[in-house]
């Protein structure tokens, strides 16, 4: 675990992603809060690209808790059964969807609180629709950020919540709308698991991650 960056190094690596990419955006495809929280549930242990294309023509037909319902269970494996563990994701979109409607009049609501509460639905999926809907400047861990963080001392920490907590700590205020999405792009296409992009990386200068490739 690379020791924690300090202050200044922090601020020049996101000036550099901002640079880089001023408006990031998640990848995973919506039209409203709750096909978000949908895709958002799908895309555990799955690729974005995946969950995308899985549900190109559900949110066609399935855009609110009450479609979703009148299209039922069995249907919706039929358009997400691409997808890793798609029967008890299915499941659990069933219930959260059902849930939105008994306990709030069928819209997402918006504190992370409630957002677990509902099925399928962890913090990293509560921070996601929380930062991506409602512009707040939650921290969705995921494997990339919590490689990025570890690897080059952004945010270490043994566990999610520990580089969570790391973000919102030293993350100059002003980056941590994007923060998130800077770093899981970072992580998704240059700082890879296997095969890391430092010749190419743009804060190979100030990263800590002692085994750069040449």
């Amino acid at each position: 675990m690379a020791k924690q960056l300090d202050y200044h190094t922090i601020r020049e690596i996101f000036t550099r992603f901002q640079e880089s990419s001023p408006e990031p955006k998640g990848e995973l495809d919506h039209v409203n809060a709750y096909t978000l929280l949908v895709a958002v549930a799908l895309s555990a242990q799955a690729t974005d690209a995946g969950v995308n294309r899985a549900t190109r023509e559900l949110f066609k037909i399935a855009d609110t808790p009450e479609k979703m319902l009148d299209l039922g269970e069995e249907e919706l494996i039929e358009h997400i059964k691409t997808i890793g563990l798609y029967r008890n994701k299915a499941k659990n979109v069933m219930k959260l969807s059902r849930i939105l409607i008994d306990k709030f009049d069928g819209e997402v609501p918006n504190s992370r609180a409630a957002l677990q509460s509902l099925p399928g639905v962890g913090r990293k999926t509560a921070n996601v629709v929380l930062n991506m809907w409602w512009s707040y400047p939650a921290q969705a861990v995921d494997t990339h950020i919590f490689r990025v963080g570890n690897r080059t001392g952004i945010a270490p920490g043994k566990d999610v919540d520990a580089v969570e907590r790391a973000i919102e700590d030293h993350m100059p205020v002003d980056f941590q709308q994007h923060a998130h999405h800077w770093l899981i792009l970072h992580g998704r296409y240059h700082c890879k698991a296997r095969a890391p992009m430092c010749r190419s990386c743009i804060i190979r200068d100030l990263c800590q991650f002692e085994e750069k490739t040449i």
